[in-house]
């Protein structure tokens, strides 16, 4: 995860899924960690899913501070738009040895509702360009689809930035838009 780890900043720069539980991968590491553990081949059906609702999926890391910094802005948005039909996912980039000792307890401590999953694919160089073929690989990174249109920043968002990113995916069934 070299590639990331000093990608971590404010930069500037399609299958329906299976269950989540269902895909994730049997590892060493996850030993009692309490979220699906993807390569990018299982992961990037979330990244596809042709429904009725609207997906953020946001790229971090608990060592990113520009991450943390933004996470709870997609929790208040996620579950304000949760009549809307918005699902915040978080896909985790810690490596390995920091999904106990600093991810779990990062989730728990602050009482995340979004669903977490992690992302252990070594292989950022081909997976990166699947993502969004502009994205440099720094986080945070965030890509918000529904099956009508496609956006992806590299960068960190306030909470009024992602409320103006999001306008353009959801119809507004109240005034929280």
């Amino acid at each position: 995860m070299g590639f990331l780890v000093m990608g971590c900043g404010d930069g500037k720069k399609q299958k329906d899924g299976a269950d989540s539980q269902e895909v994730a991968l049997e590892s060493e590491n996850a030993d009692n960690v309490p979220f699906p553990i993807y390569d990018f081949d299982r992961l990037e059906p979330l990244l596809h899913k042709d429904d009725d609702q609207t997906y953020i999926i946001n790229f971090w890391a608990t060592w990113c501070k520009p991450c943390l910094e933004e996470l709870p802005y997609f929790e208040k948005v996620g579950a304000e738009q949760k009549d809307n039909k918005v699902k915040v996912i978080l896909v985790s980039l810690d490596m390995p040895h920091m999904w106990k000792s600093r991810l779990e307890p990062y989730v728990k401590n602050k009482g995340i509702e979004s669903e977490v999953v992690i992302l252990d694919d070594p292989k950022q160089n081909e997976w990166i360009p699947k993502v969004n073929e502009e994205w440099g690989g720094g986080i945070p990174a965030t890509l918000i689809y529904n099956k009508g249109k496609r956006s992806f920043f590299e960068h960190g968002f306030t909470y009024e930035e992602l409320n103006a990113a999001l306008k353009d995916f959801v119809q507004k069934t109240d005034s929280k838009l």
